[in-house]
């Protein structure tokens, strides 16, 4: 039945400025309704996000309401930290790990690597890619001492 995700929502305070600021981050604006909301595609008629014009984006953070993960490469996210800050994103401290590269948390027979930021409302913002973890590492570390300890 579910085959995956088709849309998420974030508030924010000011559409056009949200606008620009996901289309650095490569997301494609398909169209806006009467200024208080905009849809930019994620992956072209696969996801896609919603951006809701409000005065209430100061709701205390919570991961269920107030984030989104993106889903990127590996490649992309050994880049990612140099990428966000070319475009003038800030990378942040998430579990731990300061923004200096992305970091690992295993599952078993698979991990995570990520790296965090926020939109410029504060709504959390990840990158986020899936690994094998072949050795069953548990502990969560740095991307490059993760590709070390597996080389």
């Amino acid at each position: 039945m579910i085959q995956g995700l088709y849309e998420a929502h974030l508030p924010v305070s000011d559409l056009k400025h949200s606008i620009e600021f996901y289309s650095g981050l490569g997301l494609k604006l398909d169209h806006t309704i009467e200024d208080r909301l905009a849809f930019l595609w994620i992956e072209k008629d696969k996801s896609w996000l919603g951006l809701w014009k409000t005065d209430k984006v100061e709701l205390e953070y919570h991961p269920s309401i107030r984030h989104i993960a993106f889903q990127v490469s590996l490649e992309g996210l050994k880049n990612s930290v140099s990428w966000l800050k070319d475009k003038g994103y800030k990378p942040r401290e998430a579990f731990g790990f300061e923004p200096i590269d992305p970091f690992v948390m295993p599952h078993k027979d698979y991990a995570h690597a990520k790296i965090h930021f926020n939109d410029p409302d504060g709504n959390s913002l990840e990158f986020i890619c899936k690994m094998d973890n072949p050795k069953n590492l548990t502990e969560r570390m740095y991307l490059s001492k993760w590709e070390e300890m597996n080389k």
